[in-house]
């Protein structure tokens, strides 16, 4: 099993990315969206964590650049009709806390947001998943400040990805920011183009 990739950021090109190793060799991963906003820009050294999806029709490599993204994809990939492109769209769309707070809390409206996840599918994500993930670490508390939900659809309007938006508003405020909704979006647009600029 290829359990971690470490090299040359040689390519990205939307959620795919390529990494050439030291020796040589080149290896197309799949992304979720707030990998590839953290991701540095092509030339960069980088280290992601890996799964690596064996199915009839090929191999697929996916990378993470922390181990608790790589755990709730492995898990989510456990649950009746949830192969690798619906566990990544879900990363993707609200990250791996808050997949496993919205998991945790039964919280259907918010997993029926993502693409191809409907209210029935969500129903037995939950039903599958709400006691496997028990040794999951979550850096942030459950309980969400007012006006963040506000803010992270804000900047979703203007073209954020949902995961790296909610990244961008949970920093802000953990860094003391006030919950006003204009306020943790200004803040939080600061954030995420410095981050974006970096690249």
């Amino acid at each position: 099993m290829i359990a971690r990739v470490s090299g040359v950021l040689a390519e990205r090109a939307g959620d795919t990315i390529v990494v050439e190793t030291d020796g040589g060799v080149g290896y197309a991963l799949t992304i979720p969206a707030g990998v590839a906003e953290r991701l540095p820009a092509a030339g960069a050294r980088v280290s992601l964590f890996t799964e690596l999806v064996v199915r009839e029709d090929g191999w697929a490599l996916f990378g993470f650049d922390r181990p608790v993204e790589r755990m709730v994809f492995q898990r989510l990939l456990d649950a009746s009709g949830f192969g690798p492109k619906l566990a990544l769209a879900m990363l993707s769309a609200l990250g791996p806390e808050r997949t496993v707070r919205s998991i945790l809390a039964r919280d259907l409206a918010v997993l029926s947001t993502v693409n191809g996840v409907g209210r029935k599918k969500a129903e037995r994500l939950v039903l599958e998943l709400q006691d496997k993930f028990g040794d999951v670490s979550l850096h942030t508390p459950a309980t969400r400040a007012p006006g963040s939900d506000e803010a992270v659809q804000a900047l979703v309007g203007l073209g954020y990805g949902p995961g790296a938006a909610d990244e961008a508003v949970r920093a802000v405020l953990a860094e003391g920011a006030p919950s006003e909704p204009s306020q943790l979006i200004r803040r939080a647009l600061q954030r995420l183009a410095t981050a974006r600029g970096g690249r």
